[in-house]
């Protein structure tokens, strides 16, 4: 009995020392994840103010390395010096990004009006379609992301060119909905599990209809998930590339597109790019920052129910 009291006692002298280094493993390993997650960032955000020399020799602290210049916004007419000119950059770059607000804004919400729903039957109702059942379903709309863009990108060109919808808003919201349908529905279909079916039933009860128990209980408490389905959906159509340069040319070009044309035969023009991309995820950065409290929750609302 003394043995063990002593043991224990050891253990407990012990345990301050072993819990402030598992403490400094953690927070260290943290603080490096966060830096090389971070570091592209300010990177991009410092090379939109450097000259071509601090880009080519590598500078990277301001006012040490090297003095900040407006050069990189200067060239989009966005620097405080051309901002109240007439600018034809400018113009371009006001059009593309309200093409990438007009297009991820809409998108996402067709997604999450159709998923939600799509989420909602699978959660309620029991289908069964020959060999195909609610798990199957719902592995079938997973397996599309499974799916490589580069397969459909002659289909949908073909299809596109027939319709008439090349080089639309309508054809970009349309396909960014199919991309982004499937996580949508994923998400939801977590958020919907997790909330008890007495509640509608209850709902039911006191003479609610089938959709008055859908909006007036379920959608509410479901909100947060809502939320975080909209966000990450918005921010896959934001940053998608490969169909926004294969089915648009002039119209309906988004920022990505205009960011990748910054390459040319004379180069890339590094503070150009960066403070297209900069201002790019500015936008992103603020909704994220704004509606942090719902992305956490709902992301975290099906983890316990």
């Amino acid at each position: 009995m003394s043995v063990q009291t002593t043991e224990y006692a050891a253990s407990e002298i012990r345990s301050p020392a072993s819990f402030f280094a598992n403490r400094l493993f953690i927070y260290g390993a943290l603080v490096f994840w966060a830096f090389i997650c971070l570091f592209p960032i300010y990177w991009t955000i410092t090379t939109s103010f450097k000259t071509a020399v601090d880009v080519t020799q590598g500078h990277l602290i301001p006012f040490v390395d090297f003095r900040p210049d407006w050069k990189g916004w200067r060239s989009l007419g966005l620097s405080p010096d051309s901002i109240f000119r007439t600018s034809t950059v400018r113009d371009e770059f006001i059009k593309r990004f309200m093409n990438s607000v007009i297009t991820s804004v809409g998108a996402s919400s067709l997604a999450i009006v159709i998923g939600s729903l799509a989420a909602y039957g699978l959660t309620r109702y029991r289908y069964h379609f020959a060999w195909f059942k609610n798990e199957d379903i719902s592995f079938f709309f997973l397996s599309q992301l499974i799916l490589p863009p580069v397969v459909l990108a002659l289909p949908f060109l073909v299809l596109y060119r027939e319709v008439g919808m090349l080089d639309t808003r309508i054809g970009l919201i349309l396909l960014y909905t199919l991309m982004v349908l499937p996580i949508v529905i994923w998400i939801m279909r977590d958020q919907f599990n997790s909330i008890p079916v007495e509640l509608e039933e209850a709902a039911l009860v006191d003479g609610l209809s089938i959709w008055g128990a859908f909006f007036r209980i379920v959608m509410p408490i479901a909100l947060p998930g809502m939320v975080a389905a909209f966000i990450l959906a918005m921010v896959l159509c934001w940053n998608e590339y490969f169909f926004a340069a294969l089915l648009t040319s002039t119209d309906a070009k988004t920022i990505p597109v205009m960011v990748a044309s910054q390459t040319g035969s004379q180069g890339i023009n590094w503070w150009s790019m960066a403070a297209l991309a900069t201002a790019a995820i500015t936008p992103l950065a603020v909704i994220g920052i704004a509606l942090e409290r719902y992305l956490i929750m709902g992301m975290t609302a099906g983890a316990v129910k």
